[in-house]
């Protein structure tokens, strides 16, 4: 922490511009170091929060690295609450390179992945589940997945989470009140019922926190959709439609698609990983069964199946052997080709498969693909808004810690409800509190801090 780090913060490539972030108690010393105005003259001191325009230049020799704009930004309001300065340089691989090394060569240390924002959330500025929202912002794919990212960032997650912690911290000062000075008279105890009728709204929004990340996952990580079905039934055709790019190849030939073809697809704001498989069948091709094989696998990992039908032949052992894969699993039935002459119909599918599961389309006519995205969306959703609510879980670890909460409430509420002594359900309590802190990093272990931003971008 007591380091002045530096990184590059734009992505590597040919671009217009790139910029150096650089931070610490030495962030302004350093850069004046190696930045000259536009006149070629050494500057003592720059202005708080103004751009200006000169040279980046190696302090040995004075030579010209390029031209730049440089920020500084003085603590405690910026990003990390430390002292910032940012280079704005020409964009591309040599020039933010050579900034870099130069820096380096000052004692400026290359800053670890995600150090920035970490230093954010030890300085305060950010707490735990805000600072990981800053990463989920970065790599969100869709409108959604952004708007979940801005709600966290934003802290409406973590006031949530923090106004619980309060009224258990109350609740547990109350009980220990009535532990400590149980025989004064003039001293009101908490009751066992009164800590009960407190505690039962706070596990009615942790189901409803938990009930969310189901939504959550799928806006953060998107959904594994698998397109499975015999060969020839249209499932490459499905894929470049719904991609709306050519990107699978389709022949009358079966058994053109004989390995997994996986693709991101943002459908109405929901991220699915889109995944067109071998058709499903016996085949004495070697390479073919292999495709074959992994197809089944897929089956196991899988969010949602597409299942594909062939409206023009009739249902066959190798149709249903497939349809009672994805029994009890999220699936859609699409029956594609409607428009040749009907030979399957829709009684000879299994009892078991709902009406509202099944879906007729024409790749080839190019209907039915609206309301094919229609029973996705709602089959994805079942029917709730929560798709846009701002306290929306995205992350596995947050849901986690909500449930060992909502565990260690219901077991001091059975404690409670025993009359079990309050010394007891403090414990439960205590456990609760730690979960809760967990997320927003008001208990958490430092080696699970660390695992966190591991995970972030270098310059971020």
């Amino acid at each position: 922490m007591e380091d002045t780090i530096a990184a590059i913060s734009t992505a590597p490539g040919e671009a217009g511009i790139g910029i150096i972030r650089i931070s610490g108690a030495e962030s302004l010393q350093k850069a004046l170091m190696i930045y000259r105005d536009k006149h070629n003259k050494t500057v003592n001191e720059l202005k708080d929060r103004r751009l200006t325009y000169g040279k980046i230049i190696h302090p040995e020799d004075g030579s010209m690295i390029d031209e730049a704009l440089i920020c500084y930004m003085k603590a405690p309001y910026t990003y990390t609450a430390e002292d910032v300065v940012e280079i704005q340089c020409h964009g591309g691989y040599v020039s933010v390179k050579k900034i870099m090394e130069t820096l380096m060569a000052l004692g400026v240390r290359a800053a670890q992945p995600g150090e920035f924002t970490k230093r954010a959330f030890l300085n305060g500025r950010l707490d735990l589940s805000q600072a990981e929202a800053v990463m989920d912002l970065i790599s969100s794919r869709t409108e959604l997945g952004h708007e979940a990212a801005l709600g966290q960032l934003e802290g409406f997650l973590s006031v949530k989470i923090k106004k619980m912690r309060a009224t258990l911290l109350d609740l547990m000062a109350e009980m220990e009140v009535s532990i400590d000075f149980s025989e004064e008279e003039d001293i009101d105890e908490v009751t066992y019922d009164e800590v009960m009728e407190k505690t039962t709204p706070i596990i009615e929004q942790l189901k409803k926190l938990i009930d969310s990340s189901k939504t959550g996952k799928i806006i953060r990580n998107g959904l594994k959709t698998v397109i499975a079905g015999k060969p020839n039934v249209g499932k490459s055709s499905l894929m470049n439609a719904l991609l709306k790019e050519t990107r699978a190849i389709v022949t009358d030939i079966p058994g053109t698609t004989r390995d997994v073809i996986e693709e991101q697809l943002n459908l109405r704001g929901i991220p699915l990983v889109l995944m067109d498989t071998a058709g499903i069948r016996d085949t004495d091709d070697l390479v073919e069964r292999i495709g074959v094989d992994r197809a089944k696998q897929l089956f196991d990992d899988a969010d949602l199946v597409m299942m594909m039908l062939d409206a023009s032949t009739p249902l066959s052992n190798e149709d249903l052997e497939i349809l009672n894969m994805i029994q009890k699993r999220k699936a859609l039935v699409i029956i594609n080709k409607t428009d040749l002459p009907p030979v399957m119909k829709e009684s000879d599918l299994p009892e078991w498969i709902d009406a509202s599961q099944v879906l007729k389309i024409s790749l080839l006519e190019d209907e039915g693909m609206d309301q094919l995205e229609e029973a996705l969306e709602k089959l994805i959703f079942e029917g709730e808004k929560q798709a846009r609510e701002k306290e929306l879980v995205t992350h596995i670890r947050h849901q986690q810690a909500l449930e060992n909460a909502l565990q260690a409430l219901e077991e001091g509420i059975k404690a409670l409800d025993a009359r079990m002594p309050l010394d007891f359900v403090q414990v439960d309590y205590q456990e609760a509190m730690d979960q809760l802190g967990a997320i927003v990093g008001e208990s958490v272990k430092e080696d699970l801090i660390d695992h966190i931003f591991s995970n972030f971008c270098i310059g971020k």
